[in-house]
């Protein structure tokens, strides 16, 4: 599946270092297509490239203590500065320790960097390797499951592994009185109704087709 996305931030050797996590994060198997198919690399450009990518809304003038998990993000470096970072001494460590750079490793090799992350027990310069695994996983699941607007899930494949309809529709309630009876519609982005691929009703809902429907 190819990615016809232009990176705005990520370089290529942090593309190769996130197009090779994503595939092991959420892997393509038997249930369908992974993370990097649908294209979250992509989506973490777009995220590092706009607002967040800089804090554009964030105090940062310190003083910089050690936080709590319950107080979200805490770390001196923006988004930007962390991925950067965090990625270039990821790939100095597996150079270091076995030989070749992350995406160059077998998918054993690489799930074990990615334990070692999660697990805090590669030390790395910039930023602990539990915060940038933490920060990773996350947008790797937003970018999994967002609307496509935002350049992930390409091809809605996040939700058709859940059964998520999307944006809402007009008729829900219709649907509603068995509870027992699975929704199962042609997924609706935000994206579909900018580009005019869905029906819309009077109200400006989209119109959910049943999958048993489709041609």
């Amino acid at each position: 599946m190819p990615n016809e996305h232009v990176y705005e931030y990520l370089t290529a050797p942090e593309v190769r270092f996130l197009d090779a996590a994503l595939s092991r994060l959420i892997p393509a198997d038997e249930l369908g297509p992974g993370a990097r198919e649908a294209n979250v690399t992509s989506f973490i450009d777009r995220q590092l490239a706009g607002a967040w990518g800089v804090h554009g809304r964030n105090y940062r003038m310190g003083p910089w203590r050690k936080g709590t998990p319950q107080q979200g993000y805490q770390s001196p470096l923006t988004p930007q500065e962390l991925y950067r970072a965090a990625i270039r001494e990821t790939d100095e460590h597996c150079v270091s320790q076995l030989g070749k750079p992350f995406h160059a490793l077998s998918v054993d090799q690489q799930d074990e960097v990615l334990r070692a992350l999660e697990d805090d027990a590669i030390e790395l310069t910039s930023v602990s390797s539990r915060m940038f695994f933490g920060v990773l996983w996350r947008n790797t699941e937003e970018g999994f499951f967002a609307d496509p607007v935002y350049g992930g899930n390409k091809n809605k494949i996040g939700w058709r592994l859940i059964g998520f309809p999307g944006v809402a529709a007009s008729d829900y309630t219709a649907h509603m009185s068995d509870v027992n009876i699975p929704y199962r519609v042609e997924p609706v982005s935000i994206a579909d109704i900018q580009r005019g691929d869905v029906t819309l009703d009077a109200q400006g809902f989209a119109k959910h087709v049943p999958l048993r429907e489709r041609k």
